[in-house]
């Protein structure tokens, strides 16, 4: 199915709104609205102990403090691996003596073309943090099973930490 040149119909500081026209199945032209976003990295960070740190984001689009992995946008030219570390190390002042990528995800395809990165980091030695202007974000460590039941209980609802739990568990997690 084709789609037509996109029209900007919003450009903000992270991502821009695109207005496209996409040849439907059907022969017409359907209208497509699409954020477009440089793409995001989260972090499943382990400890030796095997907790797992967690954050206390405020997320001001919800107006809510949300238990989420870290995570982060890619700048400009970086690479998804680099923006793990950075992101993991701001956060969280924890930097990774390994870092390997588990899985790559779409986040929204029907309306978003961000694709998220997926990496564990182990091997974990702390620092300080370095939180941006603005970001109100506490760190929470917990253990494999408290982190399984804060999703059980409906209390993480971020999508990407979601995915990435659950990931992991089924996936990757040694049994």
């Amino acid at each position: 199915m084709a789609a037509s040149k996109a029209e900007v119909v919003f450009q903000g500081i992270l991502f821009r709104v695109e207005r496209l026209m996409q040849l439907g199945s059907d022969g017409a032209e359907h209208p497509r609205e699409i954020v477009r976003h440089p793409g995001g990295v989260a972090i499943l960070p382990l400890l030796g102990d095997g907790r797992v740190c967690l954050l206390e984001n405020y997320r001001a689009a919800v107006d809510e403090r949300l238990i989420e992995l870290p995570a982060g946008t890619l700048e400009p030219g970086e690479e998804p691996a680099a923006t793990a570390r950075r992101e993991l190390a701001e956060e969280t002042g924890y930097r990774a003596g390994r870092l390997g990528l588990l899985a790559t995800f779409c986040m929204s395809p029907g309306i978003l073309d961000e694709k998220m990165y997926f990496y564990l980091a182990t091997e974990l030695e702390p620092g300080p943090t370095a939180l941006e202007a603005g970001e109100d974000i506490r760190v929470r460590l917990v253990s494999w099973e408290e982190a399984l039941d804060l999703a059980r209980a409906n209390r993480i609802r971020d999508a990407k930490t979601l995915a990435g739990l659950l990931y992991y568990e089924v996936f990757c997690r040694p049994k």
